[in-house]
């Protein structure tokens, strides 16, 4: 089949990319010459474990290539994608003008009918307003089936969900789009769920929310093991056992961030309310996750009081691991408010430090190591459970200058940093005390 794909951004090039690999004819389309230069050379934009490799692999097998030339891309495709950006308007909705210019660049150049899948995240409503554009200014002899289409990907693990993702949505009204979009699709070996087109629209933003809330729920819980001296990884998986509410999402930490639970679930509460429905759970939601990502602040004030000339360090700046997105990421509240308060913050991440220079505040330096980051530290934040924080060796933090702790990820187990002598102090979990040694009398 051959597949344009108009957006290289996250969702629409690890779309491109998959597609290329179960057989298809890819063309991807950005605006950006320089981005595609580098893209036709298999260098990938963005950080995503595998994604070079297949790009390389499909380059090379002539499936997959790239273009900042609608005209050529789209007159030849059966099937076009819209993967566009909808990034986030100041009262929370989804910004569609990228969406609406991708449908009227099909209408300026298809020779042929087609059918239009919409990949990005998107209001209910907006594939009917896609279709409107079509039929209002295509000629009649054109005919163009429009698919809703959302994708399920997690960041740092987006190749292997192309692959063994949960679920495939189609949502449409022509049986014809269906059965072109479920070929396409079944090379994947993944579920096909069929349903209409406004209900596709509304499954993406209902399971990120969803997941969201399960998020800030279990971090709620977190809080309150702390103050009645419960554990939580004990309460978590223990609730975890019950299929009815499985173990996923049930993490405690400083909260969620990325492109798409933040941006999401203040675009459902907008979609809510243009039909008068006040989404007062979801309002919850997000103001649960607010409060959560300064929390790992309190407790380090808990410690020191006053950080003014206090080296603090700060472990991991990417919103997750296996990926070097800052999008909403706590270490943007955190770093920030440590320098607010005075402190000297030295920073390292294995992926995001590039990234996390353009964006983060430009006192803050970083550091090729955590050894290097920690050494004669105040204070360690963690804010990322990269592998590689996860598995250091904790005497490591014998060259801080105190050794005090704080995890936002409960990376470690507590009886081994007390067993280390470093005050420790995570989320939803007894505190770690150091072991202070006394001279008999």
């Amino acid at each position: 089949m051959k597949i344009a794909v108009i957006g290289t951004g996250y969702v629409g090039l690890v779309t491109g990319v998959s597609l290329s690999e179960i057989g298809h004819d890819v063309i991807c389309i950005d605006l950006n010459k320089d981005k595609i230069a580098k893209m036709q050379k298999g260098i990938s934009p963005i950080y995503e474990p595998g994604l070079s490799e297949l790009m390389t692999k499909n380059i090379k097998a002539e499936r997959l290539s790239f273009t900042s030339d609608h005209r050529l891309a789209l007159r030849q495709a059966d099937v076009i994608y819209i993967a566009v950006g909808t990034p986030e308007n100041k009262d929370g909705s989804a910004e569609l003008s990228f969406v609406i210019q991708a449908a009227e660049n099909i209408v300026e150049c298809i020779e042929r009918d087609v059918i239009v899948v919409t990949k990005s995240t998107v209001p209910v409503g907006t594939n009917d307003m896609i279709n409107d554009i079509f039929q209002s200014q295509l000629p009649s002899d054109l005919k163009v089936d429009v698919v809703s289409n959302p994708e399920f990907l997690k960041e740092g693990s987006a190749i292997h969900d192309s692959f063994h993702g949960d679920r495939i949505v189609i949502g449409t009204n022509s049986e014809h789009a269906f059965n072109i979009l479920e070929e396409i699709n079944q090379p994947f070996n993944v579920p096909i769920f069929k349903t209409d087109i406004k209900s596709a629209e509304m499954i993406k933003y209902a399971s990120n929310a969803f997941l969201a809330t399960k998020i800030s729920f279990i971090n709620e819980i977190s809080n309150i093991c702390e103050l009645l001296g419960a554990n939580i990884e004990n309460v978590s998986t223990g609730m975890g056992l019950d299929q009815r509410i499985g173990s996923q999402f049930l993490k405690a930490g400083i909260g969620y961030g990325g492109s798409c639970f933040p941006k999401d679930t203040k675009a459902l509460i907008q979609i809510a309310g243009n039909v008068e429905y006040e989404f007062e759970l979801l309002k919850g939601v997000i103001n649960v996750n607010k409060k959560q990502q300064g929390i790992i602040i309190r407790k380090l004030n808990d410690c020191i009081p006053n950080l003014l000339g206090k080296k603090v360090a700060v472990l991991g700046l990417a919103f997750k691991p296996n990926t070097d997105d800052l999008r909403e990421s706590a270490s943007i509240l955190v770093t920030e408010e440590l320098i607010n308060q005075g402190a000297d913050v030295v920073a390292y991440d294995p992926i995001a430090m590039d990234n996390a220079k353009s964006i983060l505040n430009p006192l803050i330096q970083y550091a090729g190591s955590i050894a290097e980051a920690i050494e004669n530290s105040d204070a360690a934040l963690i804010l990322t459970d990269w592998d590689e924080i996860k598995n250091v060796e904790l005497t490591v933090f014998n060259k801080m200058k105190t050794p005090l702790v704080i995890d936002g990820r409960n990376c470690f187990l507590v009886k081994d940093m007390e067993m280390h002598g470093i005050e420790y102090r995570s989320i939803g979990r007894p505190v770690a005390a150091k072991q202070i040694e006394v001279t008999p009398i």
